[in-house]
């Protein structure tokens, strides 16, 4: 039986993370997945025989006072992956993902 939220075939995110910072953790978030990134604001992962494509846009930054924060809008798609493995490489790529928090 598999515990944990349940992610669709297809969904997107509001993230807040540079580009920069999104780019340098790609690698390690899919762990040994194989990683693509065919053209700018795009990514493919292979999971199996299935894939995940990646498709993401800058946001403007989202102000509070004089602090501010990066946000970029993901979208995730992904194809010929089970609900299960969707769940199980999405709660390691949340956690390696993860910023601050507490």
């Amino acid at each position: 039986m598999a515990f944990g939220p349940d992610f669709p075939e297809h969904f997107e995110r509001e993230q807040s993370v540079s580009e920069a910072d999104w780019l340098r953790c790609l690698p390690g978030a899919v762990r040994e997945h194989a990683l693509a990134l065919p053209e700018p604001g795009r990514a493919v992962v292979s999971i199996g025989a299935g894939t995940l494509e990646l498709g993401w846009t800058m946001l403007p930054p989202r102000r509070m006072g004089l602090f501010q924060l990066p946000r970029m809008q993901v979208r995730y798609r992904f194809d010929a992956v089970d609900a299960e493995a969707r769940r199980a490489f999405m709660r390691y790529f949340d956690l390696y993902t993860q910023r601050g928090g507490g």
